[in-house]
């Protein structure tokens, strides 16, 4: 079975650095996307960045410039390079890939628990 576990996660400082990891594992035939989600209570779900096989990378205007995602396509992982980090960066970020679990099957994506992430003073 697919699972995606992050790490990373923790409470730092405003101004502060954090880098977010990501490893999926389990029956996959192939992997297309791999990214980042966030959640704050109280506001939806807002993607923070995603990167596709194919080389496309997309951020969110609010982390453009702060954040970095990079991928190890040989060990299936993500990360998410976070500085600067600002108090409206806090929330639940979750890992998440869409993948082929077969060769036959559908496209499918997958979350990962997610990982606290707490900017404060």
């Amino acid at each position: 079975q697919v699972q995606l576990v992050e790490s990373g996660g923790g409470l730092v400082q405003p101004g502060g650095s954090l880098r977010l990891s990501c490893a999926a594992s389990g029956t996959i035939f192939s992997i297309h996307a791999m990214g980042w989600y966030r959640q704050a209570p109280g506001k939806e779900r807002e993607l923070v960045a995603a990167s596709a096989s194919g080389g496309e990378i997309v951020y969110a205007d609010s982390v453009k410039g702060r954040f970095t995602i990079s991928r190890d396509n040989a060990k299936r992982m993500v990360f998410l390079q976070m500085n600067s980090l600002k108090p409206e960066d806090t929330a639940v970020y979750y890992c998440t890939s869409s993948l082929y679990p077969t060769t036959r099957g559908p496209l499918q994506m997958f979350w990962g628990q997610g990982t606290q992430v707490t900017v404060s003073s």
